[in-house]
């Protein structure tokens, strides 16, 4: 049995009252959402994909009774509630507007990021408040146990007031086909968990600058393959995040040394802690505290992992937002604050300088 110490790093399941309807069936789908779904219990009731033959396949897999013909015709099932999205970000947004503008649909989930640019995220989230509909994304990272517990040893003050913060990342990311044809890499793709993870930590930024340069290993056409962030937030808080996704050669015989490693410093305290995902392991947290700990390093632990479960809790803040009628966690809004971080990096990499978020309007 783990041992948490009072910490919860998954959270509770209040809803799965709501039947799912899935569109994909790729990796994230077949590996992660379908896998946490199964675990948590959560109805899912039909799948369709671009290829039919391989949403049969999946279904086969995970005994969804129903494969439609097309992704148009698992929206118009009038037995699924919410749309669940592993779908490019260039065909992405087309699906969510079919599904906003079909009554019997209550909620959407897409994947990150929302859309290719900035303005088409505003579009769907203004969109979606007009429907009424429940839109939101799947910024999963929030949902890594060691970000949860993170979470709340700085709600609790066990570190004092933030100083510095880091997320280094050296590790290879399996690059989908579809992002071959697009002018955007890892800056939104990869390091847009880490952004939108460090907004969930220290709130909104105040400003970024990015640099960036091509990836060795990665064959196709682009310009941000390693990138390196820095972040002032509020309170004085620096921030970095680092995308290294060359870390060395990878090839027989190299002994490769991938990781993510993160560390959190206070005026009373120090966290750090892993990501476990390169690895299929779980992350982990290691804090000392001047007052919560005397001064001496404790480890709390649990079994799960990032990858599959951090979907459970994924799906199920969208399931407890259509029984509760509150916002979901993941909401559409909040989302686009993400996305305006990521635009805002992007216009660092060009200019050369550090970019204000007050420079990047999100009014629509």
């Amino acid at each position: 049995m783990s041992d948490t110490r009072g910490f919860i790093p998954d959270p509770p399941i209040r809803a799965r009252d709501y039947r799912i309807g899935c569109i994909g069936a790729g990796m994230i789908m077949a590996e992660c959402h379908l896998a946490a779904y199964r675990q948590a219990g959560f109805p899912v009731v039909a799948i369709a994909s671009r290829t039919k033959s391989k949403a049969e396949a999946v279904a086969r897999r995970w005994d969804i009774p129903v494969v439609h013909d097309t992704p148009e015709a698992l929206i118009g099932d009038e037995t699924v509630d919410i749309v669940d999205l592993a779908f490019p970000p260039d065909q992405q947004p087309a699906l969510i507007r079919k599904a906003l503008a079909t009554p019997h649909i209550k909620a959407i989930l897409a994947q990150k990021p929302l859309a290719l640019s900035l303005e088409e995220a505003i579009a769907l989230r203004d969109e979606a408040a007009r429907a009424g509909k429940i839109l939101s994304v799947n910024q999963n990272m929030r949902y890594d146990q060691s970000m949860r517990v993170l979470k709340q040893v700085l709600d609790r003050g066990d570190l004092g007031d933030v100083v510095m913060a880091t997320i280094e990342m050296r590790a290879i990311p399996h690059w989908q086909a579809f992002l071959e044809g697009y002018d955007r890499l890892t800056l939104a793709n990869m390091s847009v968990h880490h952004l939108d993870v460090l907004r969930f930590l220290f709130g909104d930024p105040e400003e970024i600058t990015t640099v960036s340069r091509v990836d060795p290993r990665t064959a196709f056409a682009h310009k941000d393959g390693i990138t390196v962030s820095t972040m002032k937030f509020p309170g004085n808080v620096l921030a970095v995040s680092m995308e290294d996704v060359w870390a060395g050669p990878r090839e027989e015989g190299f002994d490769s040394d991938n990781y993510i490693n993160w560390r959190v410093e206070g005026t009373a305290g120090v966290a750090k802690g892993t990501i476990g995902w390169p690895h299929g392991q779980p992350s982990t947290l290691s804090y000392a505290s001047r007052h919560a700990t005397d001064g001496k390093w404790v480890t709390p632990s649990w079994e799960t992992m990032w990858f599959p479960q951090a979907f459970v809790g994924v799906m199920e803040q969208l399931q407890y937002a259509i029984k509760s009628g509150e916002a979901p966690a993941l909401s559409v809004a909040d989302n686009v604050k993400t996305m305006a971080l990521v635009e805002a990096g992007y216009r660092s990499m060009a200019s050369g300088r550090a970019v204000k978020l007050s420079e990047i309007s999100i009014h629509s």
